[in-house]
């Protein structure tokens, strides 16, 4: 593929003069779940996000400034298949996604938001001895939503 001068080996300076400023906002993470109407019950009583949008397909969940998107991975088509070379897996939402992916929310008070998680029993079992701090410079600890989905909750210490 041609770019800008024609050339298809573009190299690093190239390409930075080909990115352009757009102004990037925030990043919204998006979760595989099996159940949709399960997802975000347990999203709005154990997280306390509420539901701005929910369909079985699609929700979208907030919390202050927090937003989650939830998709279903809730086909199951993919089980009866006899030969997956004929009929391969390529829907993008097998119910095996769910549980597959994880996502990290910055937060204001991390001791507060722990302490309410631990009650509401959703932390990852890596964080059951409490907050930790990385060496990276935050605080942190890690939760799993009802498919398993990892999410953590973090504070930067110097920034």
């Amino acid at each position: 593929m041609p770019y800008g001068n024609g050339s298809t080996d573009v190299g690093l300076t190239g390409m930075i003069e080909l990115m352009t400023p757009v102004g990037l906002h925030r990043t919204i993470p998006a979760l595989p779940v099996r159940d949709m109407r399960a997802a975000v019950a347990y999203y709005r009583e154990r997280f306390d996000f509420q539901a701005r949008h929910e369909t079985e397909g699609f929700a979208v969940l907030v919390r202050d400034d927090a937003t989650i998107h939830l998709w279903a991975a809730s086909d199951e088509n993919w089980r009866a298949r006899d030969d997956l070379i004929q009929e391969p897996i390529r829907s993008g939402a097998e119910s095996f996604l769910a549980g597959t992916a994880s996502c990290r929310i910055e937060v204001d008070d991390v001791d507060a938001l722990f302490a309410e998680l631990a009650a509401a029993q959703v932390l990852h079992r890596v964080s059951s001895g409490g907050v930790t701090v990385t060496d990276f410079g935050t605080r942190e600890f890690a939760t799993v939503d009802l498919d398993n989905n990892a999410i953590a909750f973090f504070r930067w210490e110097n920034h």
